[in-house]
């Protein structure tokens, strides 16, 4: 009953293999194999036009280096308070950044609304020489509360942003459960919506250490190399991070892998609230923040469950604690029906 990350799981057999194909004889480093080129060509298929793509072992350095890519040291990034980029990497956007300023906006279930956010650009203090200069919108997809922005609400973000010259950058961690659950393609999603870059994630989707920077303007790109070598972000032996890509965006797997493992969120989602446990936030992608008692809380430690306990926002009463409950493409249905045994159980 792991249900603490989509992290805890292992990697998806078809990327396993394709590391170990990868393996046989010789490819040149740092991207020049013919790996990196297919991945290249298949991004500009699945989003419909001509991209430029930068592959990466991790999450955190895609959206830092894509984030300091898009703005002046001096500038602003506007984003929701708890964000992945705001709350849990280290400061690592700040760092990349050479020092650009990150902005947490509140909104409920960790959205940021567009009132939010034209509110901010236009009642704040912006602008040199005292002020920095807001430069990007940063919206997660998924969000850590497990929320997904539809395409409206994306299109109306960016159309704000872009009135007032700020770029705006997606990371999309968990693209791929947003994606399965709108049902929409990857470019109505993003660029046709206004989104100028994307950090897409395939780690948490099934990949061993997967990720990518996408700029869909690929002049947006340009020198994106250097800033990715500089900042250490470029693997020599590339082609066994492209091989996993390859793999995983190979038949749409990436997608199967996500119905797979929304379908387990939602049927822990149903199983809770039919136990009285129901979740605080809508269940749109791979997560669940339900409240459950302190005894099953204990119950579930006992029996060797894995989650993580979550501030209460909203509150939730006395006797009950908020947890996050994440699922994965290894999530089995007795996973899910053992732990709600426990729930229920007296």
């Amino acid at each position: 009953m792991y249900f603490a990350s989509d992290n805890t799981a292992g990697i998806a057999a078809p990327i396993l293999q394709a590391i170990g194909g990868a393996n046989a004889g010789y490819a040149l480093g740092y991207g020049n194999d013919d790996w990196t080129r297919r991945v290249e060509r298949r991004f500009a298929e699945i989003f419909e036009r001509e991209v430029a793509v930068f592959l990466v072992p991790t999450g955190t350095v895609a959206n830092a280096l894509a984030l300091a890519h898009l703005s002046p040291p001096w500038g602003a990034v506007l984003c929701h308070a708890e964000s992945h980029i705001a709350t849990d990497e280290c400061g690592a956007p700040e760092f990349f950044g050479a020092g650009i300023k990150l902005v947490g906006l509140e909104g409920d279930g960790a959205k940021v609304s567009a009132a939010t956010l034209r509110d901010a650009l236009e009642q704040g203090q912006w602008g040199g020489p005292h002020h920095v200069t807001p430069s990007v919108l940063s919206l997660s997809q998924a969000t850590e509360c497990g929320t997904i922005y539809r395409v409206a609400e994306v299109r109306e973000l960016a159309d704000i942003a872009h009135a007032r010259g700020v770029a705006v950058h997606m990371d999309g961690a968990r693209i791929g459960n947003a994606l399965a659950r709108m049902n929409v393609s990857p470019a109505e999603a993003t660029w046709k919506a206004g989104v100028d870059a994307l950090s897409f994630g395939a780690t948490k989707g099934g990949a061993m250490g997967a990720e990518a920077m996408i700029f869909f303007d690929r002049k947006r790109g340009a020198e994106m190399q250097s800033r990715r070598k500089r900042g250490g972000a470029l693997a020599s032996k590339h082609r066994f991070i492209a091989a996993q890509m390859e793999a995983y965006l190979e038949g749409d797997l990436w997608l199967t892998l996500a119905r797979h493992a929304n379908a387990m969120a939602d049927a822990l989602s149903a199983g809770l609230a039919a136990a009285g446990c129901k979740p605080v936030w809508p269940v749109e992608a791979n997560e669940v923040f339900a409240p459950i008692s302190l005894e099953a809380d204990e119950r579930l430690k006992a029996a060797g469950a894995m989650y993580y306990p979550w501030p209460a926002r909203p509150a939730i009463g006395p006797g009950k604690v908020l947890v996050r409950l994440v699922t994965s493409f290894q999530t089995t249905q007795e996973d899910v029906d053992r732990f709600l045994a426990i729930v229920r159980a007296n």
